[in-house]
């Protein structure tokens, strides 16, 4: 089934001009296709085409699959741009597949990039978003200078990933299930150490991603899978005793 997305289909019974473009003038549906729409808020529902117009496509029979979100955690990841634009875009991509709440893209001292334009990211977003059905739409915040972003920087929890020296835990094992996360991800060179030293005092747990130097793209994809993995796995121990829930958790996160 195809999936579109129209923000307003809650209220506004048709697709938006571009959706209703790739509906009927590439994807060639007609009157009576059924079609699944999202609304990136939560709504995930299912139509049929009423009237097939290339500009402005009319759905009926709208039934509703689902209103909220499938998350009971949010993931918000910080990121410092790429040099190479498709590295950056594939993050995106996948994130948001995976299920992210927020990106934040953040220019360091050491950052290779620091002129980001963000039309094209957020169409990365909202196809993905279709692709995985997910019913909420990652929010993409304009690039912004790491010591402007930092001082607004909120969550229940809040990491930084660095290779500089210093003791970090693992993330998985940092993870607590049903929080507010930020995972700040540094540039190719790493963060400096003044960017680490305000990041600590802003709160923020200097955490390790595993053994390996990853690459920008990979360390946020891993922090964004993590985090989604240590929420799914508390949620499937919810049968379990607090006590049996927690050494398993313990354990599993050693494993990590």
């Amino acid at each position: 089934m195809h999936v579109f997305y129209a923000p307003d289909i809650a209220t506004t019974p048709m697709l938006p001009e571009e959706e209703s473009h790739h509906a009927v003038r590439v994807l060639r549906l007609d009157v009576g296709a059924t079609i699944q729409i999202v609304d990136g808020k939560g709504g995930v529902y299912v139509a049929t085409i009423a009237v097939a117009d290339s500009k402005k496509c009319l759905v009926n029979s709208l039934q509703v699959q689902n209103t909220a979100s499938q998350r009971d955690y949010y993931l918000h990841i910080a990121i410092a741009p790429t040099k190479n634009m498709d590295r950056l875009e594939w993050f995106f991509e996948k994130a948001a597949e995976i299920g992210i709440d927020e990106i934040s893209p953040i220019y360091c001292r050491y950052s290779e990039r620091k002129n980001l334009k963000t039309d094209r990211l957020q169409r990365i977003l909202v196809s993905a978003m279709k692709q995985s059905i997910q019913p909420t739409l990652t929010v993409l915040n304009e690039p912004a200078p790491f010591k402007e972003w930092i001082k607004n920087a909120d969550a229940d929890q809040k990491f930084i990933a660095h290779c500089h020296e210093s003791e970090k835990q693992f993330l998985a094992s940092s993870i607590k299930p049903g929080k507010k996360v930020l995972v700040m991800i540094g540039p190719e060179g790493d963060f400096s150490e003044e960017e680490v030293q305000i990041a600590l005092k802003a709160g923020f747990v200097p955490v390790s991603l595993g053994e390996s130097r990853l690459r920008v793209e990979t360390a946020a994809l891993v922090a964004c899978h993590t985090v989604s993995l240590m929420n799914d796995l508390s949620q499937k121990l919810d049968k379990l005793t607090q006590a049996d829930r927690e050494e398993y958790m313990s354990f599993f996160s050693e494993l990590i």
